[in-house]
């Protein structure tokens, strides 16, 4: 069975935390929802990381906080792709569009991950997880590991 290597990069202080969605459960985000507990991932290191830089208001913050960067490897099954987004789904702010398109497939718990397009670099793909599917179990589950940002992107 192909297995997908996803990445997330989030502040180390949260680390232990990093696949519960707790956050995301407290803020709505691109693709979903409040009281959705969604797990974003990027299917490269360098787009997780790009992915924080282009959602932190604080670019200070990247330099003066500790980071983590952890990975989950996701039999291919559990990917649902689907056909079409949104048309607006690049808009910014975000559109209500692509969070009425992610929770209805969070709300439906057709599976534990979805494949959607980056926003900050098209043709390329992050990945939503659902840690309160029941398949989310076989998802294997990477130890968080430190990561810093390169200063000049402060």
């Amino acid at each position: 069975m192909s297995v997908l290597r996803v990445w997330r990069v989030c502040p180390a202080a949260y680390s232990a935390q990093t696949f519960s969605g707790e956050g995301s459960r407290r803020y709505p985000g691109r693709w979903h929802g409040l009281a959705r507990p969604v797990v974003y991932t990027s299917e490269s290191r360098s787009l997780a990381a790009l992915e924080i830089l282009a959602n932190t208001l604080d670019r200070a913050a990247l330099a003066s906080q500790a980071w983590a960067l952890a990975w989950a490897d996701i039999p291919q099954p559990l990917v649902e792709i689907p056909a079409r987004y949104p048309d607006d789904w690049r808009s910014h702010p975000p559109p209500e569009s692509t969070r009425i398109f992610g929770n209805a497939w969070f709300d439906s718990a057709r599976s534990p991950v979805l494949r959607v397009p980056s926003a900050v670099t098209l043709g390329e793909f992050n990945y939503l997880l659902n840690p309160s599917h029941p398949a989310f179990a076989q998802i294997r589950l990477g130890p968080p590991e430190p990561f810093s940002f390169d200063p000049r992107l402060a």
